[in-house]
């Protein structure tokens, strides 16, 4: 089963920030630039959270999982947004 997560991240060094962004793309569709929309299986979010572990500096960085359950739709929904509108819905190919 798939699940909606809006994955977050603050990342203090330059590196870092370009793989965690890198690695992100892969996974979902940017909304902000350190924040995307994923839609993934529980493996799928486990080797996620695996790729961030092993790029991130645990002193220094915070990346943000948040889980908006299995209703696409409705998670997509749930988000409200001031200012510019969100992009378009992006259909991709996940790659690992």
């Amino acid at each position: 089963m798939r699940r909606c997560y809006i994955v977050c991240y603050d990342i203090a060094d330059p590196k870092r920030l370009r793989l965690v962004h890198r690695t992100l793309k892969g996974y979902g569709e940017k909304w902000q630039y350190s924040v995307f929309f994923c839609v993934l299986k529980d493996i799928d979010r486990v080797r996620l959270q695996g790729d961030l572990k092993s790029i991130i500096n645990n002193d220094a960085d915070q990346v943000l999982i948040i889980d908006y359950g299995p209703d696409e739709t409705k998670a997509r929904e749930n988000v409200t947004t001031l200012g510019a509108s969100l992009p378009e819905q992006q259909s991709f190919t996940l790659v690992i």
